[in-house]
C-alpha cells in the first residue's frame, strides 16, 4: 500500500463519526508527523495465498491438458500440506 493511500485511510478516520476519539487523535498525530502509522499485519494474506496455491494444485489434478508429472508433483504437494 503506497504512502499516500495510508495517509488517505487517516484523513478519512478523521471525518468518521463512527471511529473514537482515540483512533482520530492517533490518525490526527499521524498526518501531523508526531506518530508513526500503526501496522495491522495479520498475516491473512499469506494464509490466503497458500490457499490460493493449494486450491491451484488441486485444479491441475483435474485438469486434461497437464501432463502426469505435474499431476504427481501436485500431489506430492498437496500431501505434504495435509502432514
Amino acid at each position: 500500500m503506497s504512502e499516500a493511500q495510508v495517509l488517505g485511510g487517516y484523513k478519512a478516520t478523521l471525518s468518521n463519526p463512527n471511529t473514537s476519539d482515540e483512533a482520530k487523535e492517533h490518525a490526527q498525530q499521524v498526518l501531523d508527523g508526531s506518530a508513526e502509522p500503526t501496522s495491522h499485519s495479520t498475516g491473512s494474506s499469506e494464509e490466503a495465498n497458500q490457499g490460493n496455491v493449494l486450491g491451484g494444485h488441486k485444479a491441475n489434478l483435474a485438469n486434461p491438458n497437464t501432463s502426469e508429472e505435474s499431476k504427481e508433483n501436485s500431489r506430492k504437494i498437496l500431501e505434504d500440506a495435509r502432514a
